[in-house]
């Protein structure tokens, strides 16, 4: 359906469009939809971020703490393996 609308098309209709709205509103439409990008982006990037906790080697751990991360990470296992 696309297919068939050659450059010249196209450029009659961004003539039309900016004859009815002009270039102001536009570019003001134009860097609206940039600033709601750019904000959807930052806001998934920060919910990345806040869903994965920070992770310390074993090797900073005591040892109280390295047990404690065994038997979480075997309890995690054992409920995977029943769901």
């Amino acid at each position: 359906m696309l297919g068939n609308i050659s450059i010249w098309q196209l450029l009659i209709v961004l003539a039309i469009i900016v004859l009815l709205f002009g270039t102001k509103k536009l570019r003001g439409i134009g860097s609206d939809l940039g600033s709601a990008v750019r904000g959807f982006r930052s806001s998934i990037k920060d919910d990345d971020a806040e869903q994965q906790p920070e992770v310390t080697p074993n090797a900073q751990l005591s040892d109280q703490a390295k047990a404690d991360t065994d038997k979480n990470a075997a309890a995690q296992a054992a409920t995977k393996d029943k769901v």
